[in-house]
Order: structure tokens, then sequence, then C-alpha cells
């Protein structure tokens, strides 16, 4: 029988996957990235049926990927953010990204990453073409690329992955900072 998880495994990508490997959920990190927050806008955003999201979340949540913080009181509703330990999937998400890039069949990437300052481009290595600053999620802007379609992918706007990621006194220092 084929198992579901990979507790019996000593090895650091197989307990990374029981956190993060299952369906959706990098799909609702990389939203939180793009400034997602709410069940409602993670739930249209990704077509995902409610009591997946629901799971999903729960997990990200226990496992301090994301944390539940509460934007209304009656009814009670939350929003889900990023931890700094979520934070730091970003490489993950930027390296996915930039596979998916060259190898996903697409005429062009979907999303472009810029870099916030000086509007470079950001390379596989999270570094900024244009002036070489080193990038860490907050400093980086998602358009929409060529391949896009309308309605799907990063906006023309902002992601609040720069200020709703981590508290300010959690950020690594970088050299673009």
């Amino acid at each position: 029988m084929l198992r579901s998880d990979y507790t019996d495994q000593n090895c650091s990508i197989a307990r990374t996957l029981e956190l993060i490997g299952e369906r959706w959920t990098l799909l609702i990190v990389r939203d939180a990235f793009m400034g997602t927050h709410r069940f409602e806008e993670f739930q249209r955003n990704l077509g995902v049926a409610r009591n997946v999201l629901q799971t999903r979340l729960i997990r990200l949540v226990d496992g301090g990927i994301l944390r539940r913080v509460r934007y209304q009181e009656r009814p009670e509703r939350f929003e889900y953010r990023l931890t700094r330990k979520g934070v730091d999937l970003w490489p993950v998400l930027v390296a996915l990204l930039k596979w998916g890039d060259v190898h996903g069949g697409a005429p062009g990437p979907p999303v472009v990453l810029e870099h916030r300052d000086c509007g470079g481009a950001v390379d596989d290595r999270r570094r900024c073409v244009r002036c070489g600053a080193d990038l860490e999620a907050w400093d980086v802007v998602p358009r929409r690329g060529p391949s896009s379609r309308a309605g799907e992918g990063a906006g023309e706007g902002e992601t609040q992955a720069e200020t709703q990621a981590a508290p300010a006194d959690d950020r690594p220092q970088t050299a673009a900072a």
C-alpha cells in the first residue's frame, strides 16, 4: 500500500513535504505573499473547495507558517498572515516560479518580480539584475508577465508581503534596506 506521509523518512525534504507538500498548500502561501489574507479571497482566487481550503489553512497555522489575525468581532472573522517561518519560504517560491518560467511551457512568465526600489528584474538567486541588491520578499513587487491572463495572477499593484509578512523587528537587514 502506498503511504500518504513521510514519517519514517529521516530527511529534511520529507519533513518539509509533511507540512507544505499537499496539493493547494504552496498556492495558498503564494497568494499570501501576493496580498491575499481572507478566506473568501483565497477561495475565490484559487477555486479550491471550501473544506479543502479550511483544512490547508488550519495546517499552515498549526505549522507556524501562517497566523490568524482577527479583523472583525461580530461575527468573528480572521485574516491569515505570513509568519517569519512563512516568509522563509520565499526562496522556495521564487525557485519554483523561475523553474516554471523555464520549463512550464508558457510563451513567457505569467508573473514577473521587480525590485521595488529600482524596478529591476529579480533573478533566480533573488538578486536584482539592475542594481545587484540581494532581495527579501518585501523588496519585491509582482507584476503581470507576458503570458498572464486577465483576472489571474499578480495584479499591477503591490504585494502586501513586504508590510504584512513579518514584524519589522523580525526582518533581517539586507544590503537593499
